[in-house]
């Protein structure tokens, strides 16, 4: 019998070790995407004339949210029993692994209303923003979770399927068989969402003209996404075995209905009417010199 075709993955989730203590890929993946992220805001700030200062104060308000909502999001959403009898594992177990994009996003939309209060900007202005570091970073991430062998799907006999022999859960449930690549379908949608966010706030100045729409997109882009692929990915706990919809199908739900309405709402409304962005020193075009007769 033809063994159908499958890529063997047996990647090293360790980047480096310092004794007893091991740095792996997704970590560096988090901290890649929360970079890329405050490079982004930072140059949105400059190309529409604000300080310095707002952008450095968002790479603290989001960073800490993003960070303290994804730990808490797992450990609230996926692990409530344990967590809750004893909650100081919240902290100590931190690097045994667990976060969830569903508890970042709820971190992340209460650091920006902090940050927006405090920069004395509208909640939206933050939001359609974020979202653009949103699509490039949640790629990223999935690709850590790619490096580390974990949040795969089910079954298949497709040529791209993987074979994650590091994952314990691989090998005892699925071996020999391939498993989709659920990471990497994730991450390319998610980089298609980045690209149109892009395209949408450089050539269209959507985010000035028409605030809430790049948030809607945004939205719809990462949690539809994450809806329909998760019909193919494995459960993460024993408790969703059985239910129609898994855990992230449910958080997904409320995120695109908001992306439903806040597309509505900035489309229903005049377009506003924005002068040109500020251009930089570096972007403005240099005076043509006089010859001297």
């Amino acid at each position: 019998m033809i063994q159908p075709l499958s890529i063997v993955w047996d990647f090293d989730p360790v980047f480096i070790s310092l004794g007893s203590f091991d740095i792996r890929y997704y970590g560096v993946m988090w901290a890649l995407a929360i970079l890329i992220g405050a490079w982004f805001f930072d140059n949105f700030c400059k190309r529409e004339g604000l300080s310095q200062e707002v952008s450095g104060s968002i790479f603290i308000y989001g960073t800490l949210a993003t960070i303290i909502g994804a730990r808490l999001g797992h450990c609230l959403f996926y692990d409530p029993v344990e967590y809750l009898s004893k909650p100081w594992t919240i902290i100590t177990g931190f690097r045994d692994g667990g976060m969830a994009s569903h508890g970042a996003a709820i971190g992340l939309l209460i650091g920006l209303w902090l940050f927006s209060r405090k920069n004395r900007l509208p909640y939206v202005w933050s939001l359609d923003r974020i979202m653009i570091a949103v699509g490039i970073g949640g790629a990223i991430v999935r690709m850590g979770n790619l490096f580390n062998s974990e949040i795969f799907g089910t079954a298949t006999s497709l040529p791209w399927g993987f074979e994650f022999v590091r994952s314990a859960k691989w090998v005892h449930e699925y071996a020999p068989a391939a498993v989709h690549p659920t990471q990497i379908y994730e991450a390319l949608c998610y980089l298609a969402t980045f690209a149109l966010l892009c395209w949408l706030y450089y050539r269209r100045d959507m985010a000035r003209r028409r605030p809430g729409v790049l948030f809607g997109i945004g939205l719809i882009g990462v949690f539809l996404t994450r809806f329909f692929i998760e019909f193919i990915k494995t459960e993460q706990e024993s408790f969703e075995i059985g239910w129609a919809l898994d855990m992230g199908q449910w958080l997904s739900i409320p995120f695109i209905l908001l992306g439903i309405y806040m597309i509505w709402r900035g489309m229903s409304r005049p377009a506003l009417e924005v002068p040109a962005p500020q251009q930089t020193a570096r972007t403005q075009p240099k005076e043509s010199k006089k010859r001297k007769r």
